[in-house]
């Protein structure tokens, strides 16, 4: 039963039956759950999984110039990437085959560190707050572009700046030594929210903030322990649902299935691991349009003096069996 058909449930017990709305039973109301309880009648977030692993349904080698991808979104029939290196364009991939088939140039910005991009109705929005380095960046930023204005191969592009609401101390630390960095975030109707990459704790925070050009301060909300580096994010509004790819240990990734949550409160509804059949795999970025097929890629990651690497890659997987309950309203 999804949030949305609880919504609803209650407030017809509430004008036709006050009384009998004391029965409201909270619990897990997912079926797919190792702890499912049919007699819930609303989700309190419990939910707890087997352990799951999935392998591709196919991989797809992504051209030289692409070895530091960073994101991925589809949008007018293509997924679009960049890298997080110094590189400006925005390059639009055939999902069929991996291949370029169109770039964007975004004149007069730098790319100090791209790390995720995201999308709405108007606008692309690029992330320019990778915080690996020192953890001390001062420019956290976040690029948005007019999508028409792309079009015409003349990009109209603002700056949303903003520092973490938490971050009291910005003295340096070693690389790889700080929980204020990011590399995924989602936008909806009206904000955006961070999923920070917590090389500390392995834990993801979310931090919301105002979609609009300016100066921002980005509010910390909640935080879950997911075992590992969370690296891209993909979302579908209508749907309910956020999926999160990140890697752990030994580059083993992994995807994070937040569903069936109130309003935009993404950890307090399911929260399902999916351990991804790529070891090795340095995943960056990922996106859907239907929350059944869903496109993964990987940059470059090996040493090859010694003859191991991992070349950048496209995966695609299907999720269906996952979600296909949830979305249908089953």
């Amino acid at each position: 039963m999804t949030s949305f058909t609880l919504r609803f449930v209650f407030i017809v017990c509430v004008l036709a039956f006050p009384g009998a709305c004391n029965t409201m039973s909270p619990g897990c109301t997912d079926a797919l759950a190792s702890n499912f309880d049919p007699s819930a009648t609303s989700n309190d977030g419990c939910c707890t999984y087997d352990t799951a692993y999935i392998a591709p349904e196919k991989t797809l080698e992504l051209p030289v110039e692409l070895e530091e991808t960073s994101g991925l979104i589809l949008w007018d029939g293509y997924l679009w990437t960049h890298n997080d290196n110094s590189d400006t364009r925005l390059y639009g991939l055939d999902p069929a085959t991996g291949k370029v088939k169109k770039t964007h140039i975004l004149w007069k910005v730098e790319n100090y560190d791209w790390e995720e991009i995201s999308q709405d109705e108007a606008y692309i929005y690029v992330g320019d707050f990778g915080n690996n380095g020192s953890g001390d960046r001062q420019d956290l930023h976040i690029l948005r572009v007019e999508k028409n204005s792309l079009k015409s191969g003349k990009p109209s592009i603002d700056t949303i700046w903003f520092s973490y609401s938490d971050q009291t101390d910005s003295s340096p630390a070693g690389p790889n030594q700080t929980d204020f960095d990011c590399e995924a975030f989602v936008v909806t109707s009206d904000s955006i929210y961070l999923f920070t990459k917590q090389w500390l704790s392995g834990s993801t925070t979310i931090y919301a903030l105002s979609k609009e050009p300016g100066e921002y301060v980005a509010q910390r909300r909640n935080t879950l322990d997911v075992g590992g580096l969370v690296t891209g994010a993909t979302y579908l509004e209508e749907k309910g649902l956020v999926v999160l790819c990140g890697y752990s240990g030994l580059s083993q990734p992994f995807l994070y299935l937040l569903y069936d949550y109130p309003e935009q409160e993404f950890f307090s509804g399911n929260k399902r691991r999916i351990n991804l059949a790529l070891l090795f795999h340095q995943v960056e970025g990922i996106a859907t349009e239907d929350g059944s097929t869903f496109y993964i890629s990987n940059e470059y990651s090996g040493f090859r003096s010694s003859g191991f690497q991992n070349t950048q890659k496209l995966h695609v997987f299907d999720l269906d069996p996952f979600l296909r309950k949830y979305l249908e309203g089953d």
